[in-house]
């Protein structure tokens, strides 16, 4: 792997971290720094109401939406002045508080009905409703997360909006293989370091060693998502992070090592970069979409496919 201008020997514990160092990191990957807040967005589940209705009711009761041009059932929430989690309409699963980066993974695949399904770290379950909804309730999802707390928090979302064909499993990705199933479409929206437009203490809280111990753990998840994905299967990897270690060098290493080729896909936000810091990545990496933030919060997106020898 290539060596970047920040590596650990070339700057002090203390001055790898902090917003300079990282604005100045985002300025390098041709990012001019802007203080974004993401707009609400909604999400619409078609398989329980129409979206025409589902927005003649929410706009009788005073919320203004406008709708997201580059999302099929996504409404930005221009204006309220109540929570769209505290109506009967959002109770009833009509539809889900999804921002709108964040529904772009899932829009990424092909024939998801009637096809066996990993949302590999799933918890709380927007994901995985989306799935469902996609899906017409067919065929089968495995979702999975480790913490008791965000199971239950994934098992309340799929009851509200009626996901019917998603079994959860408390569950580190890298145990799957012990389930001895294969998946024909794995989502891998893996955890990640964040970004500052969704977490207002970001810069004060996130080091560089932070991103490195992130973009580790991420390579053993590609790794065992790649060993249980059928050998036509698509795998989209995804995080909320800015940062190129957990995002365009976690795809040149899977690349490289995994034996996986990107796909090329058509969604929001501009082509992954294949020049880090100064070190050439797969040419492939422009099949990958880098979200920076402005009206949605930051993202990374890539689809892949086994290689076939």
């Amino acid at each position: 792997m290539h060596k970047s201008s920040y590596e650990p020997h070339a700057y002090n514990r203390w001055l790898m971290s902090g917003k300079d160092f990282f604005v100045q990191r985002y300025e390098e990957l041709g990012w001019n720094y802007c203080g974004c807040k993401p707009i609400q967005a909604i999400r619409i589940n078609v398989a329980n109401a129409r979206k025409a209705e589902v927005v003649k009711r929410l706009e009788a009761k005073g919320i203004r939406l406008r709708r997201i041009p580059f999302l099929e059932n996504g409404y930005w929430v221009s204006e309220t002045k109540f929570s769209v989690g505290a109506t009967p309409e959002y109770l009833l699963g009509l539809y889900s508080i999804q921002e709108a980066a964040a529904q772009i993974p899932v829009s990424l695949f092909t024939e998801l009905k009637h096809r066996t399904v990993l949302d590999a770290c799933a918890a709380p379950g927007g994901k995985t409703v989306q799935l469902a909804d996609l899906m017409q309730n067919t065929g089968m999802i495995v979702a999975l997360d480790v913490e008791k707390r965000r199971i239950t928090a994934l098992a309340n979302q799929l009851e509200r909006c009626h996901a019917k064909n998603a079994i959860v499993y408390r569950m580190d990705v890298r145990q799957i293989s012990k389930l001895n199933m294969r998946f024909d479409r794995l989502l891998l929206d893996a955890p990640c370091s964040g970004n500052f437009a969704a977490d207002a203490n970001w810069f004060r809280r996130r080091t560089i060693d932070d991103v490195r111990r992130n973009a580790e753990l991420q390579r053993e998840l590609l790794a065992e998502a790649t060993e249980v994905l059928t050998d036509d299967g698509e795998l989209v990897y995804s995080t909320c992070s800015l940062e190129p270690e957990e995002n365009e060098l976690n795809v040149d290493w899977a690349i490289r090592t995994l034996g996986l080729r990107t796909e090329q896909i058509e969604c929001y936000g501009e082509k992954a970069s294949t020049d880090i810091f100064g070190g050439r990545l797969d040419s492939s990496l422009e099949n990958c979409r880098r979200i920076w933030p402005r009206e949605t919060q930051g993202f990374f997106v890539c689809k892949f496919r086994k290689r076939v020898s």
